[in-house]
């Protein structure tokens, strides 16, 4: 089977006036389907910008990088679009739901964007909220649930797409130490359904749910660990 994620020899340099900045210097790792890891590192490490690589949202100065098969360098924009909504699911610190949109309308959101017809984005829609165990909230306002709830919500959401891989980009940071434990659980019972999961933590506690901890520090890989 082959990887869901390679990088090879990915560099990210910003120009900053007259200054350069390498916020990663050469990393190369890749993730099987199934997989769950932790990404970690202090600030500034390189850890975010390798996320972004991931996510689609930032491009490598240089190195390749291969996302369920396919060299997303040189794509344009507009495909660059489409895999962020077809083959990735988002899960961010501060959930991202829409205010004035019901829970089940949330996560219809990548669906919409997807051109699924009304019917069927309603069917899936409700399949991934009763997947995070929010059966009977999908008519809920954001403000009608708890911090919990919500990033459940945002999690049914990245998950509505079926993606190659979930990214979580500190999905416990805005939550309580009880109900940080309650989403991990419901990522470790997902990645245990077979959902390829890679998450950006500082926080060694939420890292030690993931199979696989790869540690930067001054943009480069430290330790990759199972």
């Amino acid at each position: 089977m082959s990887d869901v994620i390679a990088l090879t020899d990915i560099r990210r340099v910003f120009i900053m006036g007259d200054q350069q900045f390498a916020a990663l210097k050469g990393v190369t790792f890749s993730v099987s389907p199934g997989e769950f890891v932790a990404i970690m590192g202090a600030s500034g490490s390189g850890k975010s910008t390798c996320m972004n690589i991931l996510g689609c949202l930032d491009l490598p100065t240089s190195g390749r990088y291969l996302l369920d098969g396919v060299d997303v360098g040189g794509l344009p924009g507009d495909k660059l679009a489409e895999i962020r909504n077809r083959r990735l699911g988002f899960v961010f610190q501060g959930f991202n739901l829409l205010a004035r949109t019901a829970a089940v309308e949330n996560v219809e959101l990548p669906l919409i964007y997807a051109g699924v017809p009304a019917r069927e984005r309603r069917t899936r829609a409700l399949a991934a909220l009763e997947m995070v165990g929010l059966a009977g909230k999908e008519n809920n306002h954001p403000s009608q649930l708890s911090g919990g709830q919500q990033q459940r919500v945002a999690i049914a959401r990245a998950l509505v797409n079926e993606p190659a891989v979930i990214l979580a980009d500190e999905p416990t940071g805005n939550l309580d130490s009880s109900t940080s434990e309650e989403i991990m659980g419901l990522f470790t019972t997902l990645n245990r359904q077979g959902i390829t999961i890679i998450m950006v933590t500082h926080e060694p506690d939420v890292a030690a749910y993931a199979g696989r901890r790869i540690t930067f520090r001054d943009g480069l890989i430290i330790g990759d660990t199972n």
